[in-house]
């Protein structure tokens, strides 16, 4: 994921409300979101080169959702894959607290990552470019390829929408508001920009909420909901070249007791 906003226990009908984008490479072969045939309980896109997930969500109650750490350096081909730090959390049984922990021991195994892991009790964010997990707090929170709520534009923007979406009464019209969001290719002026080591011409193209190039651009977009009753919805939206649409895939589950 390049965009993750997500609102916790931050409104009277939801626990948790997600809407994140997922930048990849177009080239990269992915599956939409379902249940894995593998792991029955977890509800998540899936990459297919290493087996691992952006963003899930288990029956059990847990969830993940990852971002690359931008900082224009060489990144080592070596590298274990970061989507399985999502996969093995929602697979497991371990508390989010405790997996943070263990992810932050190995880090360095990994190519640069920013991770929110959550289960019933609490969440917690981890990167192996900060020097230690931290509890999630409830409230309105923004993670592109920084750090958790790093003030970029399109992270400013993206909390501010969801405040404003939260507002409306219709769980439809809420789905179809952060979707509208997502979907929002507005950059920024040069001076909001970060600096994250690649080059001003891409920190451009890189700015807004939806990224559509040649080659690399937004692959999926995800609103979860999960609601106080304990019923959660997942609709997912992909993308091709360009932003072309190319499906749309809708989940409805009740977590387990």
């Amino acid at each position: 994921m390049c965009l993750i906003l997500f609102a916790l226990d931050a409104d009277p009908r939801y626990r948790l409300v997600v809407a994140a984008n997922r930048d990849e490479l177009y080239t990269r072969p992915s599956a939409p979101a379902q249940f894995w045939a593998d792991h029955p309980t977890v509800c998540a896109g899936r990459d297919l080169l290493h087996g691992g997930t952006w963003l899930g969500v288990s029956t059990s109650g847990r969830i993940g959702a990852i971002t690359n750490f931008r900082q224009g350096l060489p990144q080592p081909s070596d590298a274990r894959s970061r989507g399985a730090l999502v996969g093995t959390f929602v697979q497991g049984a371990s508390s989010a607290a405790d997996y943070a922990a263990a992810v932050q021991s190995r880090g360095g195994e990994y190519n640069g990552f920013s991770l929110i892991v959550g289960d019933r009790d609490s969440f917690h964010f981890v990167s192996n470019r900060a020097s230690a997990p931290a509890r999630v707090g409830p409230g309105l929170h923004g993670l592109s390829n920084a750090l958790l709520d790093t003030p970029w534009p399109k992270v400013e923007r993206g909390k501010a929408a969801v405040a404003a979406a939260l507002e409306l009464p219709d769980e439809g019209a809420l789905v179809e508001r952060l979707f509208a969001h997502l979907a929002d290719r507005t950059g920024a002026v040069d001076s909001e920009l970060p600096d994250t080591g690649v080059g001003i011409e891409r920190e451009r193209w890189l700015a807004p909420a939806f990224i559509a190039n040649e080659r690399y651009g937004t692959r999926s977009s995800t609103v979860v909901l999960v609601g106080r009753d304990g019923k959660i919805l997942f609709a997912e939206r992909s993308f091709g070249i360009g932003g072309v649409p190319l499906g749309r895939v809708e989940h409805r589950f009740a977590l387990a007791d």
